[in-house]
């Protein structure tokens, strides 16, 4: 865990509050956490997504995950 990651005790809190995925099919590669995890780090220091550290997953991944949830509200 680097620092400013989510601590256990805080992604406990943030997991059952997160939507629910709700396709069938194969499971995910990279892991939500990891996803989360780098749209914190992107959001906190501004960096551009592009930049973001590959241990977060790819890069657009966790952008397409912020806009659908940017899009939907949420």
């Amino acid at each position: 865990m680097a620092r400013g990651d989510l601590t256990d005790g805080q992604w406990a809190v943030l997991e059952p509050l997160l939507p629910k995925d709700k396709k069938p099919g194969r499971p995910p590669t990279w892991s939500r956490r990891q996803l989360i995890g780098g749209i914190h780090l992107r959001v906190r220091t501004g960096i551009p997504w592009r930049d973001m550290p590959v241990e977060y997953g790819p890069w657009g991944r966790a952008y397409d995950l912020f806009r659908r949830w940017q899009r939907d509200g949420a």
